[in-house]
């Protein structure tokens, strides 16, 4: 800690913090203007929120380390008081802001925050001003006591609320299949809400259908691990093939698999007659790569639209 005699005057560090917490406010309404212009979510994510809608298998204390600030995403109890850069929201958060920013001006070594981790993402359980005056500093790390939350889906940085949903819902479908367990290697990611519940009801079908062909009693495990080899990696190896994906920018195989798994049903539907996959697949990237998600969700039917809310 610099001295009185060599170090700046009190006053001078008074009149430094609130010039910065002045500035970190002002900085934090323009986001949030910009924000809803251009309706990018800016706010912190809750913690609680968060850990409710994944599957959390436990937690674990994994020491203190350097935490990068850009990685912290959200807060335990203060995620209305600043926004997604950790600018400040409310005026009521000044005085302790300012007392963290004169710590800072005074070289004061501060003690470490304390966050949870899910994933590659932290939320902050306390030190939120201090996270909020380091990163006005421009600092890329700060030390933090971390708490890690063991969860079956990965969380990355950017996760917003949509994205959590998709992750609660990928959390559950691992959950309730124990894909996982059998298939390791397995990547079913969807980007839109509701459909993991699709590829369970094809699941349930699929047992069904296994179960009429053999005559016998057909266990859950059965049917994931044979609707997963027999059904979903052959279309999935298709797409692959003929590089389906590239025509669909921002989705997944997972998504092309039901998109073509409905749109197979259709051709079967208006022919009267079995399709294979790989007509299904090129018949569908013929008439909707141009047209993108838009006309490929219109031929998938109302279930989908009342699925995105569309109306």
């Amino acid at each position: 800690m610099n001295s009185s005699t060599d170090g700046p005057a009190p006053d001078m560090i008074r009149k430094t913090a609130h010039s910065d917490f002045e500035d970190a406010y002002r900085k934090g309404a323009w986001r949030s203007i910009l924000g809803w212009v251009t309706r990018n979510r800016v706010e912190l994510l809750p913690f609680d929120e968060v850990r409710t809608r994944l599957p959390v298998k436990g937690q674990h204390y994994a020491g203190m380390r350097e935490v990068p600030l850009d990685a912290i995403i959200g807060s335990v109890s203060r995620y209305n008081d600043f926004d997604r850069a950790f600018l400040p929201r409310q005026t009521h958060t000044r005085e302790r802001w300012e007392n963290v920013d004169s710590a800072h001006l005074q070289d004061i070594i501060l003690p470490p925050i304390e966050v949870y981790q899910i994933g590659d993402a932290y939320f902050v359980k306390d030190g939120n001003h201090r996270v909020s005056v380091a990163r006005m500093k421009g600092q890329a790390y700060i030390d933090a006591y971390v708490i890690r939350l063991d969860v079956p889906v990965e969380i990355e940085p950017d996760l917003d609320l949509n994205t959590l949903i998709l992750k609660q819902e990928e959390g559950e479908f691992l959950e309730k299949t124990d894909l996982m367990d059998y298939r390791p290697d397995a990547e079913i990611h969807l980007t839109i809400p509701g459909m993991y519940a699709n590829l369970l009801d094809h699941i349930r079908v699929h047992r069904w259908y296994m179960g009429e062909k053999s005559k016998g009693f057909i266990s859950e495990q059965e049917a994931v691990v044979d609707w997963y080899d027999t059904v979903y990696m052959p279309l999935v190896e298709i797409i692959r093939r003929e590089k389906i994906l590239v025509q669909f920018s921002n989705r997944t195989e997972a998504d092309l698999y039901l998109w073509i798994i409905e749109h197979r049903w259709y051709l079967q539907e208006e022919y009267n007659s079995p399709v294979s996959l790989e007509l299904a697949s090129r018949d569908f990237v013929n008439r909707f790569r141009k047209g993108a998600l838009a006309n490929a969700l219109a031929a998938a039917g109302q279930r989908i639209r009342s699925w995105l809310h569309w109306g």
